[in-house]
């Protein structure tokens, strides 16, 4: 099992998953809000659109853009079961335990964190 900073490594190795940043307004967003509205967020939306085993529409529930939380959903691979599969050997079809919910938030957070510690 890797630890969020070796995934967070893994990730920048990506051309895709490292062209995601977070945009001033999105920053804003989230001192406007605080850091636990954004986790409260973004354990709604994995328990929504991830948690499921067969999420609706999945490989099309996230939007690429609307919340910071969708977009680090995208730079993390965790915006579908397929690409978690890919990348987590996160089992599809098969619902997610509350443990793996729990990981996905924490990788989420980490790295709107750090998105947010990066000056524009």
């Amino acid at each position: 099992m890797q630890t969020i900073d070796q995934a967070l490594e893994k990730l920048k190795h990506s051309k895709f998953r490292s062209s995601f940043k977070l945009t001033k307004k999105e920053k804003q967003y989230l001192e406007e809000k605080g850091m636990s509205v954004i986790r409260t967020h973004a354990e709604d939306f994995v328990r929504k659109k991830l948690a499921p085993a067969d999420p609706v529409n999945d490989g099309k529930q996230t939007p690429m853009h609307g919340h910071p939380v969708f977009k680090a959903m995208h730079a993390t691979a965790c915006c579908c079961r397929g690409c978690m599969n890919k990348w987590y050997k996160v089992p599809l079809h098969k619902e997610l335990t509350e443990e793996q919910q729990e990981r996905i938030v924490n990788l989420l957070i980490a790295w709107i964190e750090k998105q947010n510690s990066i000056s524009m």
